[in-house]
């Protein structure tokens, strides 16, 4: 795209120790690759049939080897739906492994819709170390891409130290935008749909 890319995580994965309960389960539902990496970290089962928020992590599941990978291309409102247009398919309930603090509210959005769903937290997001010249490359940057609410609410926080009013943020979600109220930041630029695809093209030269 033209475009040089600085990566500068603001939060790191660390695991959490639970047990998988995987009786009377008839499919998995992930909402980011963190949780399908973490699941397969922790569980042999790659018969399950996985439901995806999206491409990215519906490639993780992929490459995790899950044989049957269905990708919704939206937010979790959109996976609860996606699952629901296939409910007689199910033969069991949804395990929906992901954060200690998920961004949305899936089991919730699965009842709904009658569909019995349960969750087990794999990982947390904890705030990363960053590096000494941190705040130098942020005053340098044009903008930053912002994927949830938890990262936002994390840049808010950095730049409380140092306001960054010329800095772009571009925001995979209005939810991820609404995480940046009242930050010391520039413009804020929301995704008109929540993946990848969508969030680049709002830097697209």
């Amino acid at each position: 795209m033209g475009v040089e890319p600085v990566v500068a995580p603001v939060l790191e994965v660390r695991p959490i120790e639970s047990r998988i309960d995987l009786e009377g389960i008839g499919a998995l539902a992930f909402t980011s690759a963190n949780a399908v990496r973490a699941f397969a970290a922790r569980s042999p089962e790659r018969a399950l049939r996985v439901f995806a928020v999206g491409a990215a992590t519906a490639a993780e599941a992929k490459a995790e080897r899950f044989r049957t990978v269905l990708s919704t291309e939206g937010d979790v409102e959109a996976l609860a739906s996606g699952i629901a247009t296939r409910k007689r398919q199910l033969d069991g309930a949804v395990l929906h492994p992901g954060a200690a603090e998920p961004a949305g509210d899936l089991v919730g959005a699965l009842a709904a819709f009658a569909i019995p769903a349960r969750a087990v937290t794999l990982y947390e997001t904890i705030p990363a170390q960053l590096p000494p010249d941190f705040m130098q490359t942020l005053t340098r940057l044009d903008g930053v891409l912002i994927h949830s609410p938890k990262s936002a609410r994390r840049v808010a926080e950095i730049l409380k130290a140092s306001p960054a009013p010329k800095l772009a943020a571009y925001c995979l979600s209005a939810q991820v935008a609404d995480a940046l109220a009242g930050a010391a930041i520039g413009p804020v630029r929301t995704a008109a749909l929540p993946n990848e695809d969508a969030l680049l093209s709002l830097i697209a030269p």
